[in-house]
C-alpha cells in the first residue's frame, strides 16, 4: 500500500469533502419530522400488538385457570 504524505492527504480530504452535497435546512426539518412521525406510528403499532397479545393470553389463561 502506497503511503501519501500529510499534505497530499489533506488535499485529497478537502477534494472529497467539496463533493459532499449538504442538505438544506428545510430538508433536515422535513426528514426530522418524518422520523418522529414514523417512530410514533411504530410505537403505536407495537403497543396495540402488545395489548392484543396480552388480552389473548389473559383470555386463554382465564379459560384454563
Amino acid at each position: 500500500m502506497a503511503r501519501t504524505n500529510p499534505l497530499q492527504f489533506v488535499q485529497q480530504v478537502r477534494s472529497e469533502v467539496s463533493k459532499v452535497v449538504w442538505p438544506t435546512r428545510r430538508e433536515v426539518l422535513l426528514t426530522t419530522v418524518m422520523v418522529f412521525i414514523m417512530a410514533a406510528l411504530t410505537a403505536a403499532f407495537f403497543a396495540l400488538v402488545d395489548l392484543g397479545i396480552r388480552s389473548g393470553l389473559q383470555a386463554v389463561l382465564n379459560i384454563f385457570g
